[in-house]
């Protein structure tokens, strides 16, 4: 089991309870799944670069992605539909917590400049969206054979019924908020 599983059971959920005032364990809100999205833009007709992107994110992810298509064909953005958009990967369970582990205590640190996450990006349903701009803040991505530094779009789904919850449980997995960005 990983660990921060273990911390999530036996701690979180206990601090939770109380910060929330909630009546039992259950409703203590949790990460459902988190949802990596890499688009490739121009570079998607390439065959050698859609390679290089699942790499990537099958290295970044642990599992292999699944290369996106567009909906609908729109001219100014010259798309086509049914050509290929990017790469996603969905994480869940033990492979999920993982992540998170190596997002928060590596990947983040390692971001130049980087003065914390901020706390708008939860949306109506009460999931947590953030991106980040250099795929390689990543240890397992090796600099030396990335032909191309992508952006990564990261959505971390809970089942919190409000803002408060959602941001209680990313403050609890040390999530590095900024209250000043807002």
């Amino acid at each position: 089991m990983p660990r921060l599983k273990t911390i999530y059971d036996k701690e979180i959920v206990a601090k939770l309870i109380s910060k929330l005032s909630l009546k039992n364990k259950h409703d203590a809100p949790k990460i459902k799944k988190i949802v990596l999205n890499m688009g490739l833009g121009e570079d998607a007709s390439d065959g050698k670069k859609i390679k290089a992107c699942v790499d990537d994110m099958a290295l970044i992810s642990g599992q292999k992605p699944v290369i996106t298509k567009f909906k609908k064909s729109i001219s100014n953005f010259k798309t086509r539909k049914g050509s290929n958009a990017g790469v996603k990967v969905t994480l869940r369970s033990k492979k999920m917590y993982e992540f998170i582990d190596r997002l928060v205590n590596i990947a983040l640190p390692r971001i130049k400049d980087f003065r914390g996450l901020s706390s708008k990006g939860i949306d109506s349903s009460f999931n947590y969206s953030f991106g980040i701009k250099e795929h390689i803040v990543f240890p397992e991505v090796n600099f030396d054979k990335v032909d191309k530094i992508r952006g990564l779009d990261i959505t971390i789904v809970t089942s919190s019924s409000n803002k408060n919850g959602t941001l209680e449980l990313l403050k609890e997995f040390n999530f590095p908020l900024n209250d000043k960005l807002n």
